[in-house]
């Protein structure tokens, strides 16, 4: 299975977002959607930025290197993210550096050592549009940071886009909601579904069949990838989640180990 994962290498764009456009689902196209918040969504904790980044040095454009765990998943024999260094650009930046670069529906990634990555989805004017802790809310990315670098991270999902202003509406839409009306378990499964508009990025949002299945392969290192098995996408991103934040990978339907 390993092998022929590592074969797939090209971007399908054919497949157009299942959601409405305008961000809001017809009853009909509810699958199974339960309404719940988890409290796995990490903390936006108050760690200086030189305790997180202690051991790293930024480079002359202002840019940091961390040492993430890498990642690339798959459904139906089709890379549906990716999170390898040698194909995508992970530096990261500081706040002020980071709102130079970003435009309006931009999906933005902070991170940290040893956390879940927290996700939001750029509005204007230093505003960020993001789930944190069972709310809907609009904050400043320089007080929400808290010392984090962050990352622009629009193409990690390889789904297509919505335009730039109906990704700000779907998230402005949602601005207030809390706890029993939130159908999303975490910050980048919000964010993505903005951006996206996919019912997948929501909790139980899409029908369980033996013919779809998600693959996650973590990277551990070059020669010690690990290739796990979902029923769900929601499934695959809380997993990973896990092992941003705690760096152990819970070997739950594995397929292979050591390849």
């Amino acid at each position: 299975m390993g092998n022929q994962l590592d074969r797939i290498t090209h971007l399908n764009y054919s497949e157009l977002p299942t959601g409405d456009p305008s961000g809001i689902e017809k009853d009909e196209l509810r699958v199974g959607v339960a309404y719940f918040f988890s409290d796995e969504e990490e903390e936006l904790d108050d760690r200086s930025q030189s305790d997180n980044y202690k051991d790293q040095s930024p480079s002359k454009d202002g840019h940091v290197v961390l040492n993430e765990i890498e990642y690339s998943a798959f459904c139906c024999q089709e890379c549906i993210f990716s999170k390898l260094r040698e194909n995508e650009d992970l530096n990261i930046y500081s706040v002020k550096t980071l709102l130079t670069m970003s435009k309006p529906g931009d999906l933005l990634e902070l991170v940290a050592n040893d956390q879940a990555p927290h996700w939001a989805i750029y509005d204007r004017n230093d505003q960020v549009i993001h789930l944190h802790k069972g709310e809907i809310r609009k904050d400043s990315l320089f007080e929400i940071s808290n010392g984090r670098l962050g990352r622009i991270a629009n193409n990690r999902y390889r789904y297509r886009p919505l335009p730039a202003d109906l990704v700000v509406q779907n998230a402005s839409g949602h601005l207030g909601l809390s706890s029993g009306e939130i159908c999303w378990t975490n910050s980048e499964s919000f964010a993505a579904w903005c951006r996206f508009g996919k019912r997948e990025f929501k909790a139980g949002g899409e029908v369980h069949t033996a013919e779809q299945q998600y693959f996650l392969k973590v990277h551990l290192s070059e020669n010690n990838v690990h290739t796990l098995v979902f029923r769900s996408l929601e499934d695959l991103i809380r997993e990973r989640r896990k092992v941003d934040a705690s760096g152990i990978l819970k070997e739950l339907s594995l397929v292979n180990g050591k390849e």
